[in-house]
C-alpha cells in the first residue's frame, strides 16, 4: 500500500502483516483488541481439533466436576464437557453477531447514504421514519420477536441486524451530508458524474473509518444482546450450547456451588465485547488524532 493511499485509509495499514511491530506500538488499543478477538475465534473454531470431546455426550457418573486436568473447565450437570461446550458455544455467540452486525451495517449505510443523497424533502421523510423507529424500545421488540419467531441462528441474524441499523444510518446520513458539499465532490458532479459514481468512490470512501469503527461497536452491542436473549431462553436453542445460554444454565445452578458453569462464560462473554471495544476505541482515537 502506497503513502498516498495510506493517507487516504488511516488505519488499513495497521492490518498489513509486514509492519505489525510498528503498528502494536502506534496503536496498541487496536491490535490488542484484535489479537483478543482472533484467540477468542481460534478457540471457538480451531479449539475442537485439539480438544475433540463432544460437547452434547452425557456422563452420568461425571456430575460437577471441579476444572481438572481431565476436564480443565470441569463438566456440567449432565457430566458433559464444560471445555467442549465453551468452544461449540462461542461459534454461534461470535459468528451470529459477526454477521448480524454485517447485516445491520449493509443496511443503515444504504438508508443513510439513500437519505443524505435525496432531495430535502425527501431526506425529512427519511429522517421521520428513523425518528419513529429509533422511538421503539429495541431491546424489547428483540425479546417480542425471539418469542414469536422460531429460533434459529438464521433468525437472530436477521433479527439482531434488521434491529441494530438505525443508529449506524443516521451517522452515514449525517457524514454524507457534511461530504457532499467538499470541493472535490461538487467538482466531480460538475464534470458530470452521477450520484452513484459519487457514493461508491468520493462518499464511501471518506465515510469508511467512521463507519468501520461504528462496525466494531455494533459487533460488541450484539455479541452483549444476544448473550442476553439467550440467558432468559430466547436466543441460541438446547442442545446447541452459547455462551449466554451456558451462563444461564450456571446461574440456575448456583446453589450447587459450581462456580466455573458461571465464571467462563461470562469471562468469555466479558472478553469478547472487551475486544471489540478496545478495537473501535482504538481506531477512534486515531481517527480523532488525524
Amino acid at each position: 500500500m502506497n503513502e498516498r493511499a495510506s493517507r487516504r485509509w488511516g488505519f488499513l495499514p495497521l492490518l498489513r502483516w509486514g509492519t505489525f511491530g510498528r503498528s502494536w506500538r502506534a496503536a496498541p488499543l487496536v491490535m490488542s483488541g484484535l489479537t483478543l478477538f482472533l484467540a477468542l475465534l481460534a478457540f471457538s473454531w480451531l479449539g475442537p481439533w485439539v480438544y475433540p470431546q463432544s460437547p452434547y455426550t452425557i456422563h452420568p457418573h461425571r456430575l460437577f466436576l471441579a476444572p481438572s486436568l481431565q476436564h480443565p473447565l470441569g463438566t456440567d450437570d449432565l457430566g458433559r464437557s464444560f471445555l467442549a461446550r465453551m468452544m461449540y458455544g462461542g461459534r454461534p455467540s461470535l459468528g451470529v453477531a459477526i454477521v448480524g452486525s454485517i447485516l445491520a451495517l449493509l443496511i443503515g449505510l444504504g438508508y443513510g447514504m439513500a437519505s443524505g443523497l435525496s432531495p430535502v424533502w425527501l431526506d425529512r421523510v427519511f429522517m421521520r421514519i428513523l425518528d419513529a423507529i429509533l422511538a421503539l424500545p429495541t431491546l424489547i421488540l428483540m425479546i417480542f420477536f425471539a418469542a414469536i419467531v422460531p429460533l434459529s441462528p438464521l433468525s437472530l441474524i436477521l433479527l439482531l441486524g434488521l434491529l441494530s441499523w438505525p443508529g449506524l444510518a443516521r451517522i452515514v446520513r449525517n457524514e454524507v451530508l457534511a461530504y457532499k458539499e467538499r470541493d472535490y465532490v461538487l467538482a466531480a458532479r460538475q464534470y458530470g458524474a452521477g450520484t452513484g459514481y459519487l457514493a461508491r468512490t468520493h462518499l464511501l470512501r471518506s465515510m469508511f473509518p467512521i463507519v468501520i469503527v461504528n462496525a466494531t461497536f455494533t459487533v460488541a452491542d450484539l455479541i452483549l444482546t444476544l448473550a442476553g436473549l439467550s440467558f432468559l431462553g430466547l436466543g441460541i436453542q438446547p442442545p446447541q450450547p452459547s455462551w449466554g445460554g451456558l451462563l444461564g444454565n450456571g446461574s440456575n445452578l448456583a446453589i450447587t456451588g459450581s462456580w466455573w458453569l458461571i465464571l467462563f462464560p461470562g469471562l468469555a462473554i466479558l472478553l469478547a465485547i472487551l475486544s471489540m471495544n478496545l478495537v473501535g476505541q482504538g481506531l477512534l482515537n486515531r481517527l480523532e488524532g488525524r
